[in-house]
C-alpha cells in the first residue's frame, strides 16, 4: 500500500511514501550531493535510517543535516568507491553502527569532462571515468554482497544513465562505463536473485542537480527541452521517486531491470 505526499517537489516527481520501508537500513554511496542527496531525504521521510557516503566532508555534513532537519537518523561515511580498502572500510563501519543493510544504492560517479573524439581521449581520462563508474560500482557491490547473502534478503541498485543507452553527448568514456554497469547489475540480479536479493538500476537523462543548473545556462535548458516528449528536464526527486519503488514491496517481482527515468527520451 502506497501513500503520496501531495506537495510537488521542485516541479518533478511527488513522492511517495511505502510504509513497509520504516526501519530499513540503506547504505547511500554518493549520497552528498544531487540526485543522492535527494534519494537520502526520500528514504529518510519513510523512516528508512541511512549511511551516507561521499568524498567531500563538508557536503556531507550538509546532507547529514537535511537528512536530520526531517528527523531522520543518518551516519556519514567519507570514503572513495573507487579504492576497495575505503570501500571495506565504510562497510566495517555500517556494520558495527546498523549491522547489515537491507539496501544498497551504488550511485557513486558522475562524467569526467566534455566530449573528445574518441583518438583524443586521454589514458587518465579513460580511467577516470572507468574508476569512478564501473569500478566503484563494483567495489560497492562485491563489499556489501556476503552479509546481505548471509542474511537472504535485501536490495541493490546501481546508476546508470542515457549516455549508457543512446549515443549522445556524453563522453564516451563515461558511457562505456555506464553501460557495463547495466550489464553487471544483470549478471548479479541472475546470480543472486536464488539467495533472495534484487538488484535493479535506475538509467536517468537530463537531471536538474546543483552541478547541471551551474553548467547548463537557461536558453541551452529551453533547447534540450525538443528531446523530451514530457517537456521538461528532471529532477533529482524523479530519480527518487523511482528509486523508492524499486526498493520497496512494491517491486517484490522485479530484479535485473534498467528503469529508463528520462521524460520519454529513451524508450527501448
Amino acid at each position: 500500500m502506497t501513500n503520496t505526499d501531495a506537495s510537488d517537489l521542485a516541479g518533478g516527481a511527488i513522492l511517495p511514501t511505502f510504509p513497509g520501508l520504516q526501519g530499513k537500513v540503506a547504505v547511500v554511496t554518493g549520497g552528498s550531493r544531487g540526485i543522492g542527496a535527494a534519494t537520502c531525504l526520500a528514504l529518510a521521510r519513510n523512516g528508512v535510517r541511512l549511511a551516507i557516503n561521499g568524498r567531500d566532508r563538508v557536503a556531507l555534513q550538509a546532507s547529514l543535516e537535511a537528512v536530520q532537519g526531517i528527523g531522520g537518523e543518518a551516519i556519514t561515511v567519507e570514503a572513495d568507491c573507487s579504492d576497495f580498502a575505503q570501500v571495506q572500510h565504510m562497510r566495517t563501519r555500517v556494520e558495527a553502527h546498523f549491522g547489515v543493510p537491507d539496501f544498497v544504492l551504488a550511485f557513486a560517479g558522475g562524467g569526467t569532462g566534455k566530449p573528445v573524439p574518441v583518438q583524443d581521449i586521454t589514458e587518465q581520462d579513460w580511467r577516470s571515468s572507468i574508476d569512478n563508474n564501473l569500478t566503484s560500482t563494483f567495489f560497492t557491490l562485491k563489499s556489501f554482497l556476503p552479509g546481505m547473502l548471509a542474511r537472504g534478503s535485501g536490495g541493490m541498485l546501481t546508476m546508470a544513465s542515457a549516455g549508457a543507452r543512446v549515443a549522445s553527448g556524453a563522453p564516451a568514456g563515461y558511457g562505456a562505463a555506464k553501460a557495463a554497469i547495466i550489464m553487471l547489475t544483470r549478471h548479479l540480479a541472475r546470480e543472486v536473485g536464488p539467495e533472495g536479493l534484487r538488484v535493479n538500476c535506475i538509467s536517468p537523462s537530463a537531471v536538474l542537480t546543483e552541478r547541471t543548473r551551474a553548467t547548463l545556462p537557461p536558453e541551452r535548458q529551453t533547447r534540450m527541452l525538443e528531446a523530451f516528449p514530457l517537456g521538461r528536464l528532471g529532477t533529482p526527486e524523479d530519480i527518487a521517486a523511482a528509486s523508492l519503488f524499486l526498493l520497496s514491496g512494491a517491486s517484490a517481482w522485479i530484479t535485473g531491470v534498467v528503469l529508463d527515468v528520462a521524460g520519454g527520451r529513451v524508450m527501448v
